[in-house]
């Protein structure tokens, strides 16, 4: 799954590169439930879902980092909590966040993906213009004291996957058990 997602990446990924690569880690039947909340909300059916949902994740997200997962079931339905670090395209405005995800493989290939945000409207938020009634987000470009630089990348998208590196590191362990 890594070269394939690195020749994905580098290929120039959602939008224009062919999924191709990254469909073999996927059921053809595959099916991701995101919070309707979510710039990408919705749920994303088979393949040409998924590819859709990449492209979308890609629109809203400059730079998705993922900086830690913890495997909390070994099994599958697996429950991977996840910490990300995110830049919105839109807005240039960052956010810390945490998303638990239980993921589903059988036969070795993603059948499910239903992540669960912490703060659906903190995201929304950072992704546009809007800031909430109370103004609990601050206007700065940083949100909620993000210790995420500005203008910091990933300088290898091998390396630090903005979109699909979760799916990588998923699929990877999925197939270890």
């Amino acid at each position: 799954m890594y070269a394939a997602e690195a020749e994905y990446l580098a290929a120039g990924g959602p939008g224009e590169a062919t999924f191709a690569p990254l469909a073999p880690f996927f059921s053809p039947d595959v099916v991701l439930h995101q919070a309707e909340g979510l710039p990408y909300g919705g749920i994303w059916r088979g393949h040409e879902g998924m590819e859709r949902f990449f492209a979308a994740m890609s629109g809203t997200w400059d730079v998705f980092d993922m900086v830690s997962q913890n495997f909390l079931s070994e099994t599958s339905p697996l429950v991977v909590l996840t910490h990300v670090r995110a830049r919105a395209r839109a807005t240039g405005r960052e956010l810390d966040f945490p998303i638990l995800q239980t993921i589903t493989v059988e036969d070795g290939r993603i059948t499910e993906v239903r992540p669960f945000y912490w703060d659906t409207a903190a995201i929304a938020a950072v992704c546009t213009n809007y800031h909430s009634a109370d103004d609990r987000l601050p206007r700065s470009r940083t949100v909620r004291g993000s210790r995420f630089p500005a203008g910091a990348a990933a300088e290898d998208p091998a390396d630090h996957p903005r979109m699909g590196g979760g799916v990588r590191l998923l699929a990877e362990h999925a197939r270890d058990r």
